[in-house]
């Protein structure tokens, strides 16, 4: 369910679907704005973007690899969680940065915890922060600076 909190923030508070959490990955070389000339010094620096490239190549290679995995496993997980009764984990995302989770219980009472968790958001009562980094400088106030070790310094 996508809510806005009274500050205009986006917030999406829905189940997890498999029992981690996706990671995106991005490599650190930007390799559109290299020209490559025709001398011995554009070949070297070929020679070494190559050697970089490879690598780079495997890791996107891996992450298709996974991406593909997932989208064959979340039917037969899902499945699994409705048919078994596994409990379901519900977890709230501050824009896509994970903010909260909690274990909500099978199907039903997952249903009701997302619908009351996105209610409290839209009157501007946050779950508190549990998950990922805290919040931004000027973010959400109290408890991103309950958090922060600095914010008593301040």
């Amino acid at each position: 369910m996508k809510v806005r909190d009274p500050e205009g923030q986006v917030w999406r508070v829905t189940r997890r679907w498999v029992p981690w959490r996706w990671r995106r990955r991005r490599p650190g070389i930007d390799l559109a704005d290299l020209s490559l000339g025709e001398d011995l010094f554009s070949f070297v620096i070929f020679l070494v973007l190559a050697i970089l490239v490879v690598p780079l190549l495997g890791a996107l290679i891996i992450g298709v690899l996974e991406g593909l995995l997932l989208l064959a496993l979340v039917p037969v997980l899902a499945v699994v969680r409705i048919v078994f009764g596994r409990h379901w984990w519900v977890e709230a995302r501050r824009g896509f940065r994970p903010y909260w989770e909690t274990e909500a219980g099978a199907w039903v009472e997952s249903k009701t915890v997302i619908r009351d968790t996105a209610h409290r958001i839209e009157r501007g009562d946050p779950p508190p922060h549990t998950l990922g980094l805290p919040p931004a400088e000027g973010g959400t106030g109290a408890e991103g600076e309950a958090d922060d070790p600095d914010a008593k310094a301040r």
